[in-house]
């Protein structure tokens, strides 16, 4: 039997074409049309719904389809009898909603594939969402829209000049914290959706590759109102200044070279961790943290004394490095330490991280991988007494925390906080904090490499 007007589908391998639709129009939710002028191609499986069905199954289907099929876009079709036009869904997944196209006089040049003129694919098959799979969906979309939002209103304002709220960053933290957690919920409901490797390094399990631009767009906002202030006093040489002063910082408590190296760098982690590897940066989620290492005034102040206590010291075993700290201290004269890089280095490494040097040795034997030597004294700059009551143990990895604020502290820096099932958790191990500080690798093998680089440079100048 042929039809008016033409309605093909047509499924090749895993692709879907949409053809001539004269007759058809494609429109958005709110009714608007335009003419379906050419075909679409839409690189996933379609799937095939029969007529008649209610309006919350054809949901719930249009969900199943977007959680179990491609990343790039779904399509729902649902069932066109030769004889009654039903509606037609798209679903594009990078589109900010979906299309619905209405047949209008439509039949079909009908071969009878499944007695329609549609191929049906296999995957036409997949059962509808579980009511948790369903809002794990809607739970994500939402979480997504937040985000774009909340960026697109941060640059709107940054770009017009206006005041920015207090702590201009923090809304657009939580907005990314949710999206990373819905999405988490998401794929521990539905797993096919975990996707690619993304380039920030992330689980896949925890961030589709496909927003990659938005968390562009995120850092690229943070580090705008992040900036140093204008008096800030930069250093030519930031990444060696925080090697320098941890390692002769090391000596000073009786490391030897070898131990001390290892101090330094670890210490060179400490600043990608706190700064990502900006000098004098500022904090947008914070009104007291500032400078390289992201300390408080009171915390810069006892930095500095312990510094003046230790620098005979440091004189003695490096007269370089002590004439050095001299230039600093009398270029920032009366401001604020926490905005010359030097001064804030070695004020932030003197008040948290010192004291744990002499301890360097231990902690290499008991964490023999680098990356965890820096999560550790990264926990000593979040959650200090329980760091230190976990290293006087005498079984760190197994030492466990259960004290609901410094769980709190932890998720409040990024440490169990994606998802419903991390979020839920009421104690934890050291062992499974450093686990889960997965966040930080990334940072830290930059600052790891930046760490070769710095004594390949040594290595070479000394021949």
């Amino acid at each position: 039997m042929r039809y008016r007007h033409a309605f093909e589908v047509f499924s090749p391998g895993r692709g879907v074409s949409f053809a001539s639709a004269r007759g058809m129009k494609i429109g958005i939710r709110n009714g608007t049309t335009i003419k379906l002028r050419r075909w679409f191609r839409l690189t996933c499986p379609h799937f095939i719904m029969p007529s008649g069905v209610s309006a919350s199954r054809r949901r719930s289907t249009f969900l199943a389809c977007l959680g179990a099929q491609t990343r790039e876009c779904t399509a729902l079709v649902t069932r066109v009898s030769p004889v009654e036009a039903e509606q037609v869904w798209y679903f594009m997944r990078r589109a900010p909603r979906f299309f619905i196209v209405s047949a209008v006089a439509a039949s079909l040049v009908g071969t009878g594939v499944d007695g329609a003129g549609f191929a049906i694919s296999a995957s036409a098959q997949s059962p509808a969402p579980t009511t948790a799979q369903a809002a794990a969906l809607i739970a994500y979309d939402n979480a997504l829209r937040a985000f774009r939002a909340v960026l697109a209103e941060r640059r709107a304002q940054i770009e017009a000049k206006q005041k920015l709220p207090d702590r201009p960053g923090q809304a657009l933290y939580l907005a990314r914290v949710q999206v990373m957690s819905t999405y988490k919920d998401l794929t521990d409901a539905l797993p096919s959706r975990i996707g690619r490797p993304n380039k920030f390094n992330v689980p896949p399990a925890y961030f589709d590759a496909d927003i990659e631009p938005l968390i562009d767009d995120y850092r690229a906002l943070i580090a705008l109102m992040e900036a140093p202030p204008a008096d800030a006093q930069a250093s030519n040489t930031p990444y060696k200044d925080v090697v320098d002063l941890g390692t002769a910082i090391a000596r000073a408590k009786g490391l030897n070279a070898t131990t001390a190296d290892v101090a330094g760098r670890i210490c060179l982690g400490l600043f990608f961790a706190e700064t990502n590897g900006k000098q004098n940066s500022g904090n947008a989620r914070s009104n007291a943290y500032k400078g390289s290492l992201q300390t408080g005034v009171a915390e810069d102040r006892k930095g500095r004394a312990a510094w003046a206590a230790l620098k005979p010291k440091i004189a003695a075993l490096d007269p370089a490095l002590a004439a050095r700290d001299d230039r600093e201290t009398a270029r920032v004269g009366n401001g604020d330490q926490r905005y010359n890089h030097w001064t804030a280095v070695r004020n932030g490494l003197m008040n948290a991280h010192a004291e744990l040097f002499r301890q360097v040795p231990a902690i290499m034997q008991m964490l023999p991988d680098p990356l965890d030597q820096m999560k550790l004294f990264e926990l000593i700059q979040i959650v200090p007494t329980p760091t230190r009551a976990a290293l006087a143990s005498g079984n760190f990895a197994a030492y466990r925390i259960s004290d609901p604020r410094i769980m709190g502290f932890l998720r409040n820096n990024s440490i169990f906080t994606f998802g419903k099932a991390d979020r839920a958790r009421t104690s934890a191990t050291f062992r499974e904090i450093l686990d889960a500080m997965w966040l930080f690798n990334d940072k830290f093998e930059r600052a790891r490499a930046r760490f070769a680089e710095i004594k390949a440079q040594e290595g070479s100048q000394s021949r």
